[in-house]
C-alpha cells in the first residue's frame, strides 16, 4: 500500500466530506486519518492520509475527488517511510529543543526538525536588529530576503496587528530574544493550524534561549 496525504478544499456543510471519502473509496483508497486545518467563509481545509494500492493511482485520485461539487484538491504528497504523524513529529521536536545544551545546538533542533513538524519545506531563525540570520535550512531565501521580510512583517503587525493573509512564507518573535522563526513552503498556503503551530515553537525556543549559554 502506498500513503498520501490530500489536502482539499471543500465546503464546510454536511455531507461534503462523506462525499470525498465516497469518492476516494471508487479508487479503492481508504482513509486512515483526517485533520481539519481551517474553517471559515462557508469553507473547510481537512487533511486526509490515504492509503492506495498502488501509486499509480493517484491521479485518478484527484480527478474523483474534484469531481465533488465545489472541491479543490490543493496538494497529495507522499507519506514518508516513517509515516506522517504531526503529533508524534511536535513531540520529538519539543523533547530535542529541552534537551540542547546550547544555544548552537538549539539553532540546529530547529534547522533540522522543525521543518517536519511543521510540515515546512525550511525553517530559519533571524536576528530581528541586524537583520542578519542565525541559521537557516537547506532551501531557504538569501540572508538579504529574510532580514528584509521580518523587517516588513514585524513593521505590519505592529501597526496592525499580526498578519494572518495566505501566505507561503509565516514568521513569529522569540519574546525577549530579538529574534524571530520565519518558515516557509514550496507554494502552499499555510493555515490557521500551521501559523499556531509556529507560534507555539516560537514560544518554547524562546524560552529555551534565554537559559542556555552563548556559545556562538
Amino acid at each position: 500500500m502506498e500513503s498520501y496525504v490530500l489536502r482539499v478544499w471543500l465546503p464546510d456543510r454536511p455531507g461534503a466530506l462523506g462525499a470525498v471519502a465516497s469518492r476516494i473509496g471508487a479508487v479503492k483508497g481508504d482513509v486512515v486519518g483526517i485533520e481539519i486545518l481551517e474553517t471559515g467563509a462557508g469553507q473547510a481545509v481537512d487533511e486526509l492520509v490515504v492509503q492506495l494500492p498502488e501509486a499509480t493511482l493517484v491521479d485518478l485520485l484527484v480527478n474523483e475527488v474534484r469531481q465533488v461539487d465545489g472541491v479543490e484538491v490543493e496538494e497529495v504528497p507522499p507519506v514518508g517511510p516513517d509515516g506522517h504523524d504531526p503529533r508524534r513529529d511536535t513531540l520529538v521536536t519539543a523533547a530535542r529543543l529541552v534537551a540542547a545544551p546550547t544555544r548552537s545546538e538549539l539553532l540546529a533542533v530547529v534547522r533540522d526538525q522543525a521543518p517536519r513538524s511543521l510540515s515546512a519545506t525550511w525553517v530559519a531563525v533571524v536576528d530581528v536588529e541586524q537583520g542578519t540570520t542565525l541559521v537557516a535550512g537547506a532551501g531557504a531565501p538569501t540572508d538579504g530576503w529574510l532580514g528584509a521580510f521580518v523587517h516588513g512583517a514585524s513593521t505590519a503587525a505592529s501597526l496592525s496587528g499580526n498578519d494572518s493573509t495566505q501566505s507561503d512564507v509565516i514568521w513569529a518573535g522569540l519574546e525577549g530574544c530579538g529574534l524571530a522563526l520565519v518558515a516557509g513552503r514550496d507554494r502552499i498556503a499555510w493555515r490557521d493550524r500551521g501559523r499556531r503551530q509556529g507560534d507555539a515553537l516560537a514560544d518554547i525556543v524562546a524560552l529555551r534561549w534565554v537559559e542556555l549559554p552563548d556559545d556562538l
